[in-house]
C-alpha cells in the first residue's frame, strides 16, 4: 500500500507485468488537486495496451513506469481483463483525466506547461482557455530516436516550474521525457504523459461515444477515424497481448494451487 503527501492510501499492483496504480477516478482528480507549481516534481503514465506490448518488448522502459508517481490503466479492456482475473483496476483514459482537470482543477492564472506534437494544438488550447498562463514547446522531429533532443524536452519541463505539465507526443518518448525531467533536483510540479488527449480537448479529434468508451469499444472508433495510422498498431498488437494474458492466467494458476506436502519418511 503506497501513500500520497495527503495520506491517501493506494495500491500499486502488477497485471500483464504492467505496474498500475489502483486509485478510483474521483479520488484521483482529489488527489491531483492538492498539486502546487512548488511541490517536488513527480509523473503520472496512462498505459494502454500499446504500452503494455512495448514494456514486454522494450525492457529499458520498465523503469520509466516503475518510476512513475502514479501508474493508472488507460484501457478499459485491459481493466476488464484485470476484474475477471480478480484483480480489479479502476479506469481513467488519460483524454478523460486531461478534460476533468481543465474542467475542474486548473484555474485561471495557473501555469501550465506543454511539450505539444505541433504548434496547432497549443494555438488551440490557448483560444480555447485564454486565462490560463501557458508554456509551450513544440517537440523537435525524431525526439523519440535523438538523446540531446529528448533531454532538451525534459529541461523545458524542468525550466517551465508549471503546476501542471502535459507531455502529449506519444509513447514512449513523452514517458522518456518526463522520467529524464525526474532526474533534476530542481524539476516541480506533475507532468502527466497522456498521448492524443490535447487533440481531443481542444476539439481537433473525436472521442468515441460514451457507449463505446464504457463498453470496451473506443478502439474500434479511433481505427476507424484513422485506419492508416493505427491499423498496424492494433493487427500486431493482438498475439502479444494475448501471449501476456495466457502467461498471467497460468501465473495466477500458479499461485493459488497448495504447495506441495513434504512426505514423511
Amino acid at each position: 500500500m503506497r501513500k500520497d503527501s495527503a495520506h491517501l492510501a493506494f495500491k500499486r499492483t502488477h497485471f500483464l507485468r504492467t505496474p498500475f496504480d489502483a486509485v478510483e477516478p474521483d479520488d484521483l482528480v482529489a488527489l491531483l488537486s492538492r498539486t502546487t507549481s512548488a511541490a517536488p516534481f513527480r509523473y503520472v503514465v496512462t498505459p494502454n495496451v500499446d504500452h503494455v506490448v512495448r514494456l514486454r518488448q522494450t525492457v529499458s522502459l520498465v523503469t520509466h513506469y516503475e518510476a512513475a508517481w502514479l501508474s493508472l490503466c488507460d484501457s478499459r479492456p485491459i481493466a476488464l481483463l484485470a476484474r475477471l482475473l480478480g484483480e480489479p483496476l479502476p479506469q481513467m483514459a488519460g483524454s478523460t483525466l486531461t478534460a476533468r482537470l481543465f474542467r475542474d482543477v486548473i484555474r485561471p492564472g495557473d501555469r501550465i506547461a506543454v511539450v505539444a506534437a505541433d504548434a496547432t494544438v497549443a494555438a488551440q488550447l490557448r483560444q480555447r482557455f485564454p486565462k490560463i498562463d501557458f508554456a509551450v514547446m513544440v517537440a523537435p522531429a525524431d525526439v523519440g530516436g535523438n538523446a540531446d533532443r529528448l533531454q532538451a524536452c525534459a529541461d523545458f519541463v524542468v525550466r517551465a516550474r508549471a503546476r501542471f505539465a502535459f507531455i502529449a507526443i506519444g509513447s514512449p518518448q513523452s514517458e522518456r521525457i518526463a522520467f529524464r525531467a525526474a532526474l533534476d533536483p530542481d524539476a516541480t510540479g506533475l507532468a502527466l504523459c497522456v498521448g492524443a488527449a490535447l487533440e481531443f480537448l481542444v476539439g481537433r479529434k473525436a472521442r468515441a461515444p460514451l457507449w463505446m468508451q464504457r463498453s470496451g469499444l473506443e478502439w474500434t472508433h479511433r481505427l476507424a477515424c484513422e485506419p492508416r495510422r493505427l491499423w498496424r498498431r492494433y493487427v500486431f498488437r493482438v498475439l502479444p497481448l494475448a501471449r501476456l494474458v495466457l502467461i498471467e492466467c497460468a501465473h495466477r494458476l500458479a499461485a493459488r494451487r497448495p504447495a506441495a506436502r513434504p512426505v514423511e519418511g
